[in-house]
């Protein structure tokens, strides 16, 4: 066990004082909330490296992620919030509900996988 110098025991001293000072607590709170925040951007999405090398992509990289997080933070938000404004059925889920169709929450829910946006090459692509 080890004993600081006077000078740094003191500083150390006066700076757990001031920590319980209220003026300090309410600056710490505002930290706390940003350090989350970066916390999740960097452990949560990856953030600690970049996937580009140029600033303006790097910045794209960053700008994109940061919508993405906010995304995940709304849609978090539970529906009796006051934050919370539920969207309109769309016309498919109108015309569902007037047939007494089952409508699931996410596609996800149904086993159905997407199409591809761009088809496969087909047998005819792969004979050239």
């Amino acid at each position: 066990m080890g004993f600081y110098p006077r000078e740094l025991h003191e500083l150390l001293a006066s700076a757990r004082a001031e920590q319980q000072t209220p003026a300090w607590k309410s600056r710490y709170a505002m930290r706390a909330g940003v350090e989350s925040t970066i916390n999740e951007f960097v452990h949560g999405h990856g953030m600690r490296r970049c996937r580009y090398r140029s600033r303006d992509r790097a910045h794209a990289q960053h700008v994109l992620t940061a919508i993405a997080i906010n995304v995940e933070r709304i849609s978090a938000q539970a529906p009796g919030s006051p934050g919370h404004h539920p969207r309109q059925p769309t016309a498919f889920q109108n015309y569902l509900d007037h047939r007494g169709l089952p409508r699931p929450r996410k596609w996800r829910a149904t086993g159905l996988t997407r199409t591809p946006r761009f088809p496969t090459d087909s047998a005819s692509d792969r004979a050239r």
